[in-house]
């Protein structure tokens, strides 16, 4: 999630469960905990430049659940040996120094991108991918929450805000996972009429809301993409299908920086040519055309591909002209054009 969600969640579960007097100083030093797992792209970077190792070592050693809760510790024991606030109630500031660090990745998880929970085991990275990476309809509760405690300090209106806050927020959560079941189900069923039932596949809201969603399931000649609105659809999925330079891309699959993408994006890549290079587009950020992170990975080489230090590319869209576009396909199921059984 975003810095201001992160921050906000670590100042709200610190400052909710230490003493009424020590709850401003709580949740400032939980808004700086809440924050403190992202500064891994500091020390990543003074040891490479490789674009594709400095995306998929992010949320990794620093969003560990085996790490953080011995790096909480160990913070709680040095101010404790220091005296002052954490020393006078030692148990609750261990509490609210481990939560403030253990909810970051927790709450990275709800996102597409993936947050290495069980780091350093060599499992995929976590996706639960029912929470677009800024969502005000989660950030709000916190916001209020936090700022009505920051100004009650030691009234007992200062924690009620906080646990409203938290309740609600979590609330949200739990929401954005009833819709993604919701939307998986319906993705289930019409895959199932393009003879894709079993074709890997993931589901992610669209920015900033949980009632508009994207769905890409890969197929033996690329992917196919399509949306679902909650509010508004009601006939099966449209699937719109896109072709990938899958034979490109078996031929460079062992290729350490595709092996790396492969198990970060657990496989959701689109694989493309241009000019003479090959570039992987992980699918599981933006839509199509446009993508977040894109790699060129290979040249060409005769008939085949040579590998190539990762180059990280970009090129232009319309971000502003898709958010409108979004808006208003939240409200408003457009006409059917999706591919027809079997046509994939």
């Amino acid at each position: 999630m975003d810095s201001v969600s992160q921050l906000l969640l670590g100042a709200a579960v610190a400052g909710a469960v230490v003493p009424a007097a020590h709850r401003r100083a709580a949740m400032l030093a939980g808004a700086a905990l809440g924050t403190l797992p992202d500064l891994d792209s500091f020390p990543i970077a003074l040891f490479t430049d490789d674009p594709v190792a400095l995306m998929t070592l992010h949320r990794g050693f620093s969003h560990s659940l085996f790490v953080l809760p011995l790096l909480a510790w160990a913070i709680w024991a040095f101010f404790r040996r220091r005296g002052g606030r954490v020393a006078e109630a030692p148990r609750p500031w261990l509490l609210a120094i481990g939560l403030a660090l253990v909810t970051h990745p927790l709450l990275d998880a709800f996102t597409v991108y993936g947050t290495q929970l069980l780091w350093p085991l060599a499992t995929p990275p976590v996706m639960w991918s029912s929470m677009f990476i800024i969502d005000p309809g989660y950030t709000l509760w916190l916001l209020l929450g936090v700022a009505v405690a920051m100004s009650a300090g030691s009234k007992p209106l200062a924690r009620h805000a906080l646990v409203a806050g938290l309740t609600l927020s979590s609330a949200y959560l739990g929401w954005s996972l009833l819709a993604k079941t919701m939307v998986e189900r319906e993705a289930e069923r019409s895959l199932a009429t393009l003879g894709l039932a079993d074709a890997p596949r993931f589901s992610v809201p669209m920015p900033f809301n949980t009632l508009l969603w994207r769905v890409v399931a890969m197929t033996p000649e690329g992917f196919v993409e399509g949306e679902h609105s909650l509010v508004a659809d009601r006939r099966p999925i449209d699937f719109r299908q896109y072709p990938s330079a899958v034979d490109a891309l078996a031929q460079v699959a062992e290729v350490p920086a595709v092996e790396r993408l492969t198990w970060f994006n657990h496989g959701f890549m689109k694989a493309q040519v241009r000019e003479d290079r090959l570039v992987l587009s992980d699918l599981r950020m933006g839509a199509e055309p446009d993508y977040s992170f894109n790699f060129a990975v290979a040249e060409r080489d005769g008939a085949g591909w040579r590998e190539v230090p990762p180059q990280q590319l970009e090129w232009p869209w319309e971000a502003r002209r898709r958010l409108a576009q979004m808006w208003h396909r939240i409200w408003e199921e457009p006409a059917a054009t999706s591919i027809q059984p079997g046509g994939h």
